[in-house]
């Protein structure tokens, strides 16, 4: 059943919007009172959004072109003099393209960049394996000191940019290229390391991050409808991730899947299996991208043939029960 908490935050409204769009419009609200932000994109601004800030604030908006090496570097810099960059490019660019600079001149400096990268996960669809980051999270997740955070509609957007404009010191933000559902109300608030449980149940624990939390939710309720009630936890913040709420939950339904638009390997399964093994050995099943590359194809086509969608999360439900 959805718990008390969730029937305050989750929306009535029946609305779609991208995170990405949220995204811009985010900055380009916080940049009126913070003259610090900046934002800074490598040729793609009308993708990542952040065009709506650069029409706001051209004097704070820097395109580097197809260079986001350079961007990162630039962004690292602009950090050191108080500044608050946001550095935006697809996500396939910016985690595997410019890994190094993230790596040595944000990171290891511990700089104050907010790294916000678009169009993730094998949901981007059509543009196909190229264009479709599986891998960011596990790469993000590897380097020492940064915050990973994949939200789930365009209101966790706002709050995790929100967030992390307070937040001092190196964000990965992934975000959408598709329009999803909205589905909490603005009075939902968004905290680092913290999941949320949408539903209570005591069959198996079912987490969801990012693109896959929509879906995985129309899962978790037709189980319900069939009886099989499941915890439901969206978890926005993957590093670092809610100890307590997995182990609570963990301890109770003794099963564990993970659905993430993502390879298995690296993502949020595996953060959940790091944490477990360690603290409380439970099973967990993985759903994801199974280490493979992705495909040209209509989003939710993709989700379905890669065994990650609506039917295959009830299926696995219904197969570990």
């Amino acid at each position: 059943m959805i718990t008390d908490f969730a029937k305050k935050i989750l929306s009535t409204e029946a609305k779609k919007v991208a995170t990405r769009t949220a995204y811009g419009d985010t900055i380009t609200a916080l940049g009126e009172t913070n003259k610090n932000i900046v934002a800074l994109d490598c040729d793609l601004s009308k993708s990542t959004m952040t065009a709506t800030f650069a029409k706001k604030f051209p004097d704070r908006f820097f395109n580097f072109g197809i260079a986001e090496a350079d961007m990162m570097s630039a962004a690292a810099g602009l950090a050191t003099t108080g500044k608050i960059p946001f550095a935006s490019t697809f996500a396939v660019f910016a985690t595997k393209r410019a890994a190094d600079q993230i790596s040595s001149s944000i990171a290891y400096p511990h700089l104050n960049v907010k790294i916000c990268a678009t169009h993730a996960g094998i949901s981007v669809g059509e543009d196909g394996a190229t264009h479709q980051a599986i891998e960011d999270v596990a790469i993000m997740r590897a380097i020492p000191g940064i915050v990973v955070l994949s939200p789930c509609d365009a209101t966790e957007t706002k709050k995790v940019i929100e967030t992390v404009v307070e937040y001092n010191g190196p964000c990965y933000v992934r975000l959408t290229r598709t329009n999803i559902p909205v589905l909490f109300n603005d009075s939902y608030n968004f905290k680092i390391g913290k999941g949320i449980k949408i539903m209570e149940g005591t069959k198996a624990t079912l987490i969801s991050t990012g693109f896959m939390t929509h879906i995985a939710f129309e899962a978790a309720k037709k189980l319900e409808e069939q009886g099989i009630e499941v915890d439901f936890i969206n978890m926005a913040s993957i590093k670092p991730i809610d100890e307590e709420l997995i182990i609570e939950s963990a301890k109770k339904t003794k099963v564990v899947i993970t659905v993430e638009d993502h390879n298995v390997i690296g993502g949020l399964g595996s953060a959940v299996c790091e944490l477990l093994s360690e603290k409380l050995p439970t099973k967990v099943i993985r759903l994801g991208v199974q280490d493979k590359f992705g495909a040209s194809g209509e989003t939710y086509e993709l989700i379905n043939a890669y065994g990650f969608g609506e039917e295959s999360i009830i299926n696995t439900v219904k197969s570990v029960i």
